[in-house]
């Protein structure tokens, strides 16, 4: 049951005419990952690269590109975890129907990782440099392993039982790195290996971590899995995998999976940073180079006929989307007892993830009054906001269970229904000077920015316009009003002039110069951008330029705005400031000649035609 390494998934997929070989000779410096971008975009096969420029290791592209092949990759043991969900959830489901849950233990029994002394990850050593050297955007500061799965243990508890398995940023090359003697390890705010590498500096000892690269194709969905804290995702690993991990563990070393094709041992100085980055990041803009821990390297293990894995990020969708995916129809039935309350929490991919939460949840502490109002639904949403990952989220619309909102993943109707009730006297609830997404430059620095929940209960309170108003009139250096949704309008404004120390002076302009009978005032979420054409062209373009470009402290201001016992709203529109500032990260942009290279390859007699 399932695949115990990557070579038998790769000769699979291939049989089944869902993998293709490219036996033309490629670069992985842009071109690789430009290809596999077109063919995510394409809804294409998983790519081979047989003939890697300056590298004899072939590299896999689009393994899980689409949510049909990722099914077909963990098809073993898809309806084994849909039962010990079920199982969580419901625990008398088992004495209801004892056959349809008999092999649930069986399960549970693949959780505990096997150890060996030997395997196959131990055939060969080889260098970083002999590696494969991707660099995905052209500003990228080096190259990088984008699949990563960064194995580390408690140090004073160490063993499988504490250990951490997350899929944290490494750069093999560039910047000041020692080439085949350091690389850099980038790990965000709120990560488990953050608890261990804490300890290790408290304790004053390097933090011993083993990179794994390829393997069980349930590794690499494990590393990024927001599992709850004290669940190891070895344990979840071996879950989806169909099979116990054989783990090599010898003595003074951290364990590694015996069926893995690269791994990469060191220590982490506890004392020692070097910038890191920058790299073309799943906001769609770069993340900029900061100081991060670096790894010592020790060891560069390779097994025989080893493949490197990987992917390539950038604005959304791309291939991390079929993760979020793939995990959210594993896990999403969860949600509820994990956060009690919360009927479902969709982390909108088109906005960067983390930018903007939309949720569902239960609005029942005062049942009896005459007109719902939020109140339930603020304890619900300040429990979203301290759970994990959520936490790092800037914007989050909640709406009562109770009052029958539109699906979540629907995001055109449910924002649609959150304008048509919001009440933004009452119903914007800010948290400031607080911690974002490492990733998301909107804010006032690395890590530091604002949150704002919009809750809204209740009946419809107006009827959303689609058209631009008859008499609209903007002030001077705002221009082109575009309808972006129903209620939602897009201005072009004039380029970001900085902040002054009330926000800033052009958006505190543009609020004042409209008066509370003002036909803009029908809208309910303005959003002052760079292009409103190209904003309301799509709605993943609103929500990408919308919610990526804003802080929500700095960034909010509202028409007939005040301020009562410190809550702040305001009596009309409310108004997104979302142009681009001086100190956002730049935007990732296609290089044309790579471009053209890639197109070549779908040209009738490519590799890729018929496919891009």
């Amino acid at each position: 049951m399932g695949y115990r390494n990557l070579k038998d998934c790769v000769s699979d997929l291939e049989a089944r005419g869902d993998l293709i070989r490219i036996a033309v000779e490629t670069d992985p410096n842009l071109e690789i990952g430009a290809i596999q971008r077109r063919v995510y975009q394409a809804g294409g096969p998983a790519l081979l690269f047989t003939r890697v420029k300056g590298c004899r290791f072939p590299m896999l592209g689009n393994l899980f590109g689409t949510m049909a092949r990722t099914g077909f990759i963990f098809r073993d043991t898809l309806d084994d975890i849909r039962r010990l969900v079920d199982l969580k959830i419901n625990p008398t489901a088992f004495l209801k129907n004892p056959k349809e849950y008999a092999g649930a233990p069986l399960s549970a029994l693949r959780l505990l990782p096997r150890r060996v002394s030997r395997g196959p990850i131990l055939d060969y050593r080889t260098t970083i440099s002999e590696l494969p050297q991707l660099k995905s955007w052209p500003m990228d500061g080096g190259s990088f392993v984008t699949l990563p799965q960064v194995y580390s243990e408690q140090p004073g508890r160490p063993g499988f039982r504490f250990s951490n398995l997350g899929m944290y940023r490494v750069q093999l090359a560039g910047n000041d790195y020692r080439l085949n003697e350091e690389v850099g390890v980038h790990y965000q705010i709120h990560r488990g290996i953050g608890v261990h590498h804490a300890e290790a500096i408290e304790r004053g000892e390097p933090l011993r971590v083993n990179i794994f690269v390829g393997g069980a194709p349930s590794m690499t969905v494990a590393a990024v899995m927001p599992l709850p804290e004290g669940l190891p995702e070895l344990s979840f690993a071996g879950l989806l995998g169909g099979h116990r991990l054989p783990m090599v563990c010898r003595k003074g070393e951290l364990p590694m999976p015996a069926e893995a094709d690269f791994v990469i041992t060191g220590t982490i100085d506890p004392s020692k940073t070097l910038p890191e980055g920058p790299f073309g990041d799943h906001l769609g803009y770069y993340s900029l180079a900061h100081h991060f821990p670096v790894l010592r390297v020790e060891n560069v293990w390779h097994r025989d006929g080893a493949i490197w894995p990987f992917t390539s990020v950038g604005r959304p969708p791309q291939e991390d989307t079929t993760f979020g995916a793939f995990i959210h129809e594993l896990t999403g039935a969860l949600i509820p007892e994990v956060l009690p309350g919360v009927k479902g929490v969709h982390a909108v991919d088109a906005a960067g993830v983390h930018p903007l939460l939309l949720a569902v949840g239960s609005e029942r502490y005062v049942p009896y009054e005459a007109e719902r109002v939020p109140r339930e639904l603020l304890t619900i949403a300040s429990a979203i906001l301290g759970n994990g990952q959520l936490s790092l989220a800037k914007y989050l619309f909640i709406a009562p269970h109770e009052d029958n909102p539109p699906d979540i993943h629907n995001i055109a109707e449910f924002l649609a229904f959150i304008l048509e009730r919001a009440d933004w006297r009452r119903d914007l609830h800010f948290h400031t000077r607080t911690t974002i997404d490492t990733l998301d430059y909107s804010g006032s620095g690395l890590n530091e920015g604002s949150k704002v929940i919009v809750a809204a209960a209740g009946p419809k309170r107006r009827q959303l316009p689609t058209e631009v108003p008859a008499g609209l009139r903007l002030p001077d250096g705002f221009t082109s009003p575009q309808v972006c949704l129903p209620g939602v309008l897009a201005v072009t404004g004039p380029a970001f002039p900085g902040y002054g120390d009330h926000g800033a002076p052009d958006l505190e302009r543009f609020c004042a110069s409209f008066a509370p009978d003002d036909p803009i005032n029908r809208f309910p979420l303005v959003a002052i951008v760079d292009d409103s054409p190209f904003t309301a062209r799509t709605l993943n373009n609103f929500l990408w330029v919308t919610f990526t470009r804003s802080n929500p402290a700095a960034d909010i201001g509202g028409i007939g705005a005040s301020v009562r016992c410190k809550h702040w709203g305001c009596d009309g529109a409310l108004v997104i400031d979302a142009r681009v500032k001086p100190h956002h990260a730049p935007p990732l942009e296609d290089v044309p000649e790579i471009e053209r290279r890639v197109d070549a390859l779908g040209a009738p007699g490519g590799p890729l035609h018929g496919i891009i």
